[in-house]
């Protein structure tokens, strides 16, 4: 058997998802939950879990250590905290500066300071997908539809464009009509995204939500991610369809994602990206 995994949940339906591939598989497991982040769902029932508020990193380092954990994954987005008014305990505390230092230079650097001290405390950190491959987005459709040559050209647009945002760690979304960009994701999230989209929504579909991850991101945590929601919001604002990196991003119940799509009559698929190596050539 695999060693006992931690499972740091912040919000959302993904942190649930990886609970119950553990229960599935007969993996022992651990949450930790933070308060006013985690979904009280995910940790309903007889799950092993501990409350706990953000800052206290200490307490969450002791909590998985008595509990037996070797093996991490972060899953699930969590709010960035207003730094003036943590109240860290005492590892937390002298962590603080690396975390205000890197949360100036976006979050894919915070996100690397804390795996780099997760790591220095012995714990082995995983992706997602390594939990539960169902996760990662494939090559290919999801769903019945298929984007046609003028979404595929918005599709490479949108790709190029998110290659360069990520460079400077701004987002890891955009849409794009036509070759033009409508919007850029930055710190609203997707969904506040898509609902300013609704103001070019025009009499026929057009345009496509573009996700993926930026150049040299510490991919095992924060990877860009889709769900009904996301198409249930494509829809609304009016696009054809949503594109994600294969192997780059994370699909939260795809069979549900399949479905709704269908449903929706837009398409969603997974393309292929080029590698950390050839970024940027």
């Amino acid at each position: 058997m695999p060693p006992k995994l931690g499972i740091l949940a912040g919000r959302g339906q993904l942190p649930g998802q990886i609970v119950r591939a553990c229960q599935g598989a007969g993996r022992a497991f651990f949450v930790i939950a933070f308060n006013g982040e985690t979904d009280p769902a995910t940790v309903a029932g007889d799950i092993d879990h501990e409350w706990v508020d953000l800052p206290m990193v200490g307490r969450t380092i002791r909590l998985l250590k008595a509990a037996g954990v070797q093996e991490l994954v972060l899953i699930g987005p969590v709010g960035r905290p207003d730094f003036t008014k943590l109240k860290p305990d005492w590892h937390g505390a002298k962590l603080l500066p690396k975390i205000i230092k890197a949360a100036r230079q976006g979050d894919d650097a915070l996100m690397k300071v804390v795996v780099a001290d997760l790591e220095q405390q012995g714990f082995r950190i995983l992706g997602a997908e390594e939990v539960f491959a169902n996760l990662g987005a494939p090559l290919g459709a999801i769903g019945a539809l298929e984007p046609d040559a003028g979404d595929r050209a918005d599709i490479a647009r949108g790709m190029d464009v998110v290659a360069q945002l990520g460079a400077m760690d701004i987002g890891q979304a955009v849409v794009v009509r036509d070759g033009y960009v409508l919007a850029v994701e930055a710190a609203e999230g997707t969904d506040a995204m898509l609902q300013r989209c609704g103001q070019f929504r025009g009499e026929a579909p057009g345009g496509v939500l573009v996700k993926r991850p930026k150049p040299g991101q510490e991919r095992r945590v924060d990877l860009p991610t889709i769900g009904v929601p996301t198409v249930e919001g494509a829809a609304r604002a009016g696009l054809k369809g949503i594109a994600v990196a294969a192997g780059g991003a994370l699909v939260a119940d795809r069979a549900a994602v399949a479905a709704a799509a269908d449903a929706a009559g837009i398409f969603v698929c997974g393309v292929a990206i080029k590698g950390p190596s050839e970024e940027g050539s």
